[in-house]
């Protein structure tokens, strides 16, 4: 009887050690998801890029956030904590940032700063490079291709989730694209002539027939002389320009007064270098494209004239 109850007790013992190892090879073979990439984008734009792309595969933050001008940016010490403490550093590139180099060295950061902008051949402004390459939507789509292969290359379990969103968003690039050019090639060429802030919309201008008459350069750090002042109005007045618009980063008085002594309206703000608040008009890449198109189709539409939204 002893012999059979120890035997019974071994026998139990086995299968609990035969099931205890069971569950762990199991457990072993199924995939453990990685947690969230941690991405530090330079400016909201290239953020909101990130969210869309990387979705639950990233945790990502945005030195400059929205409605901030990065050209003025100043970082603070809890921007050099947060470099320190990131996977993955997404910057614009063509100098856009100028302290980012200061900050990646204050931080100590080591890892791979992705350059979104790599592989576009620039405009030229001001003797040097156009760093808003985004304003032309087949320039963003690059942008997300390139965040794309640095999100599968820093966090390859995630490749399939990461390349599934990369494809729809692209999707939606292109249809955006196509519309904007097909709704801007819809208005006469005479009144595609706006005045803007500082001169952000080079690669619109190229890519849709659109003119911008800017009295800044591509940077906001300065303000424009009264002569340049004056130039821009005698242009607006020469060119017959359709309206003045505001940008969300820059103080709207500049072109308040330049739209008194010009003799025209202010057509609505677009949205240049930086993103609106979260759930406003402007709020992500694409908001900020449909926005724009939109606010600019508006200004240059000849009074009385109906036109498509």
């Amino acid at each position: 009887m002893r012999f059979n109850a120890a035997r019974h007790t071994m026998r139990r013992g086995l299968l609990a050690a035969a099931a205890l190892l069971i569950g762990t090879l199991a457990s072993a073979a199924e995939p453990v998801t990685a947690p969230p990439l941690r991405v530090v984008a330079t400016f909201s734009i290239l953020a909101d890029m990130v969210r869309e792309v990387g979705g639950p595969a990233v945790e990502v933050s945005a030195l400059v956030g929205p409605n901030a001008d990065a050209h003025v940016f100043e970082p603070t010490p809890s921007d050099v904590r947060r470099m320190a403490r990131a996977d993955l550093v997404v910057a614009n590139g063509l100098r856009f940032e100028g302290w980012i180099e200061r900050l990646i060295a204050a931080s100590g950061y080591r890892g791979q700063v992705v350059v979104a902008s790599a592989g576009i051949t620039p405009l030229r402004l001001d003797g040097g490079a156009d760093p808003h390459a985004w304003q032309n939507l087949a320039n963003g789509q690059r942008y997300a291709e390139t965040i794309r292969a640095a999100l599968v290359a820093a966090a390859p379990t995630r490749a399939a989730e990461i390349n599934e969103r990369a494809a729809a968003y692209q999707q939606r690039l292109i249809a955006l694209e196509q519309d904007t050019g097909s709704r801007i090639a819809a208005l006469p060429e005479s009144r595609r002539r706006v005045i803007t802030s500082h001169d952000a919309f080079g690669y619109f201008a190229a890519a849709y027939g659109v003119r911008f008459i800017a009295p800044r350069g591509w940077t906001t750090g300065s303000e424009p002389s009264a002569e340049a002042v004056a130039r821009i109005v005698r242009q607006a007045r020469e060119t017959k320009a359709s309206a003045l618009l505001v940008e969300n980063i820059s103080d709207p008085r500049l072109i308040e007064r330049i739209a008194r002594e010009a003799g025209l309206k202010v057509g609505g703000a677009l949205y240049s270098d930086a993103l609106s608040a979260p759930g406003t008009a402007a709020d992500t890449y694409i908001h900020l494209f449909e926005h724009n198109v939109r606010t600019l189709v508006e200004a240059m539409t000849p009074a009385g004239t109906q036109h498509a939204h």
